[in-house]
């Protein structure tokens, strides 16, 4: 609910059982969907995402809620942005792939669209919806890998999202994997983002190809006989298919990939590591070098429990689902 007084907004409380929207901006895409109480997806809508202009990416996510306002009576919007946000979920600080820099997005959003606004980083959203709907249901202590074209993260604590004093905590695709390694789009070298997300999966595949076409047969096949058509999602398919080209480069990504997640359970010590984003959609082709680089990478490990690796349910909704139910609960 809102009370309104010269023109500031001042949130409430969210109705129980109440509908909330999720709004999921990419940098190609601004998704927003209707979303219930259980999680439940009512309805979606689709806008492209005008990645170098502040006011058109307001305007796209204000046209999206809008459409969806005009059909369904709800009660709060839940933003997810990859980037900084701030701790009290209401600026992006700053965002690698859109034009926000100290953006107030929330005072914003809200004088314009009359409803109450959560602002939350994509990855903690996602990670939140895997806890509250998804792989991460019943466990205590999860952390959330996002692995897309960069790697995101989100960490839940006994029911809680760990967001730092600042609110930039979790930005694990930038742990320093190799010291002096390669660039990074964050300005630094070396990052863990650079050799085990999918744009490391695509390079590791350009490679192989050109040094060995003939271990590629159906990757080629499906990049039309050109090496530098090859996408993730071509080489997820040749290695679901049994490409040996297609299976090394899953087998080299998931190894940087667990060893990683083996770092992180030293520090954070959780039940549960949950693998989501594109590359995810490989499934075991994935989880199976992960899971091996991360037990032989795991510190003591013959002498305590090991953290189980699990692929997300949610897909690529699982943003848009988490932002709503985080509007819900915080609003």
């Amino acid at each position: 609910m809102l009370e309104s007084t010269g023109g500031t907004v001042t949130v409430g409380t969210v109705t129980r059982g109440a509908l909330t929207i999720g709004v999921d901006i990419g940098g190609t895409k601004v998704a927003a969907g209707v979303v219930d109480e259980r999680g439940t997806i009512v309805a979606t809508t689709h806008r492209g995402t005008p990645a170098e202009d502040v006011s058109r990416i307001e305007n796209a996510v204000a046209a999206a809620v809008g459409e969806l306002t005009s059909k369904y009576d709800v009660e709060a919007v839940g933003i997810g942005a990859a980037g900084f946000i701030d701790a009290r979920r209401s600026t992006v600080m700053f965002a690698p792939n859109l034009a926000w820099r100290d953006e107030p997005l929330q005072a914003s959003l809200q004088h314009r669209l009359g409803l109450p606004v959560v602002v939350e980083n994509d990855a903690n959203a996602a990670a939140w919806a895997e806890v509250r709907f998804g792989a991460g249901r019943g466990a205590d202590h999860v952390v959330a890998v996002t692995v897309g074209t960069g790697i995101g993260g989100g960490i839940v604590v006994n029911g809680q999202l760990l967001r730092g004093q600042f609110g930039a905590a979790a930005e694990i695709g930038h742990l320093t994997v190799v010291p002096g390694g390669r660039r990074c789009g964050c300005g630094l070298r070396g990052c863990w983002e650079q050799y085990a997300s999918g744009r490391a999966l695509v390079r590791e595949a350009h490679k192989l190809v050109r040094i060995s076409p003939g271990m590629a047969g159906e990757l080629l096949r499906l990049a039309g006989g050109r090496p530098e058509n090859i996408t993730g999602e071509m080489v997820t398919q040749a290695a679901q298919s049994g490409d040996v080209a297609a299976l090394r480069c899953f087998e080299v990504v998931g190894v940087w990939l667990g060893r990683g997640l083996g770092g992180l359970a030293a520090i954070l010590d959780p039940a549960l590591f949950v693998i989501g984003g594109g590359v995810s959609a490989a499934g075991d082709v994935l989880r199976a070098p992960a899971s091996a680089a991360f037990a032989a990478s795991l510190t003591g490990r013959r002498y305590r429990p090991m953290a189980e690796l699990r692929i997300a349910e949610l897909g690529a909704e699982a943003g848009l689902v988490g932002a709503a139910d985080l509007a819900r609960r915080t609003s």
